[in-house]
């Protein structure tokens, strides 16, 4: 039980670090995407996230040799400036060639780059303000597109902070180590699942009802661990393993859209969906480690918590999950 309230302090600390990150997680960083419609020539896709209601000042810097076929149109929206526009890099096309976000440095935003050429070939990587430029190769290595979609799997996760907090609420209502290493488990084969039946195109489901059930998932954790705190036994106690991996199979998709606004390599499709699922992975576990190795810092100070704190992650969590709820299903429309 002492270690329960641990975990419940913790929990608490988490909550109000994420409370205050509600907008940035609905932020997301700007977006750069240049498919070669023919040889030479670039449909360039450009979005920037809004601040203040005002696009973010900040501009792709095309190589030299490229120059506009239109103008940039821009298209306004509740969340980005998205511009698009034909550009004409002449023969060379953009290989071997340097692209820079200008201003991007004096930022604390990343930019993700995409681009897709004539051969099928492409290139994914994530600009950031301390490394705001990349040179077009001749072709992606495979180290190159592996270490590139890891790191585009643990950004997701652990900027996710919906996926997090349903982890956080299993740490909260699983006590046994063995039980814990088992529901993680579960959740992980399961999202793994269906993020690569999503990837690949084999299942389609709409990301708007998704993120919305997502956070009903979240608020089911919040009842089952205020049930928990009453003395009475849920479904979440009783199975574990069953909920995360019921639960998990529904989270799969929400990544698989993350993924689907990155798009994967044509060449390379296995090897950058296995290495963004262990990225994803890979974040889940520094999560969950940072957790318990936090827990049992708080454990060795051996501090006394009033009774009423043994419900405030309950409520919390269930607030911020219903929060989220009707924030998306309005979105619907």
């Amino acid at each position: 039980m002492k270690a329960l309230l641990h975990i419940v302090f913790l929990t608490t600390l988490f909550l109000a670090a994420f409370s205050t990150s509600v907008e940035a997680h609905r932020l997301q960083p700007a977006y750069l995407e240049i498919n070669e419609h023919t040889a030479g020539t670039f449909n360039i896709l450009w979005k920037r996230p809004l601040v203040g209601n005002k696009p973010m000042n900040i501009y792709p810097q095309l190589p030299a040799g490229c120059s506009n076929l239109t103008e940039p149109a821009l298209r306004p929206s509740n969340t980005a400036a998205i511009e698009r526009w034909l550009v004409d890099c002449g023969e060379g096309g953009m290989t071997n060639e340097t692209i820079v976000i200008d201003s991007l440095s004096a930022t604390q935003t990343d930019t993700l780059l995409r681009i897709e050429l004539a051969d099928g070939s492409m290139h994914t990587t994530v600009l950031r303000p301390d490394s705001p430029s990349f040179l077009v190769p001749e072709k992606p290595s495979k180290t190159k597109v592996a270490g590139s979609y890891l790191g585009l799997g643990i950004e997701h996760i652990l900027g996710g902070f919906d996926h997090l907090l349903f982890v956080l609420g299993l740490l909260l209502i699983v006590r046994s180590t063995r039980l814990l290493i088992k529901t993680i488990t579960a959740f992980t084969l399961a999202h793994s699942v269906t993020l690569a039946m999503a990837a690949l195109g084999f299942v389609h489901v709409p990301q708007s009802p998704v993120e919305a059930v997502i956070a009903l998932s979240i608020l089911f954790l919040a009842t089952e661990l205020s049930k928990q705190h009453r003395g009475e036994i849920g479904l979440t106690s009783r199975a574990p393993w069953l909920v995360a991996m019921s639960f998990g199979l529904l989270h799969g998709f929400g990544f698989a859209g993350a993924l689907s606004e990155i798009g994967l390599p044509q060449t390379d499709i296995p090897l950058a969906l296995l290495f963004f699922n262990v990225g994803v992975e890979v974040g889940q576990l520094m999560f969950v480690s940072g957790v318990l190795v936090v827990t049992w810092l708080i454990k060795k100070m051996k501090l006394r918590w009033p009774a009423r704190v043994k419900q405030a992650p309950a409520y919390a969590i269930g607030s911020l999950a219903a929060f989220w709820f009707i924030q998306r299903t309005v979105s619907f429309w």
